[in-house]
């Protein structure tokens, strides 16, 4: 990053940060978690957020990729943390019905009542009683 004595103005971000924000959320959406692990272990946040509050956990659960969710979970990634809208990784994949996810976040501690609606309520809504049963809250 710049200092002032470069032109940069306070507080403006560094392009090549947000460059590098771009491609670790990229990393997320397609699953590679060998990189996502490789990019957290060298100091990117491992519960950075995105314009909307979207964590990477959240990106990748999102978009069925139990593999990613798992590094991130055990690089010390929140399984409960909401986006912008208050949804949490757990509930997007059960709307998605990415059921390998679920259980990935279950397994890295995800809280089914967490987040608006909650995992439970969606799987509620969906009519997802396997999942309901997996909550224990048939």
């Amino acid at each position: 990053m710049g200092t002032p004595e470069s032109g940069d103005s306070a507080g403006q971000v560094d392009p090549e940060v947000i460059e590098l924000a771009g491609k670790v959320f990229d990393f997320a959406r397609s699953g590679d978690a060998a990189a996502l692990a490789a990019y957290v272990d060298a100091g990117v946040p491992v519960n950075l957020t995105n314009d909307k509050g979207d964590s990477l956990v959240m990106l990748a659960a999102y978009h069925g990729h139990a593999g990613a969710v798992e590094a991130l979970l055990s690089r010390g990634a929140d399984p409960d943390r909401a986006n912008d809208r208050g949804q949490t990784p757990l509930a997007g994949a059960v709307f998605k019905g990415e059921n390998e996810v679920v259980r990935a976040l279950l397994t890295g501690g995800a809280d089914p009542a967490a987040g608006t609606p909650s995992a439970v309520e969606t799987a509620r809504m969906f009519g997802k009683a396997e999942l309901l049963e997996l909550f224990g809250a048939e």
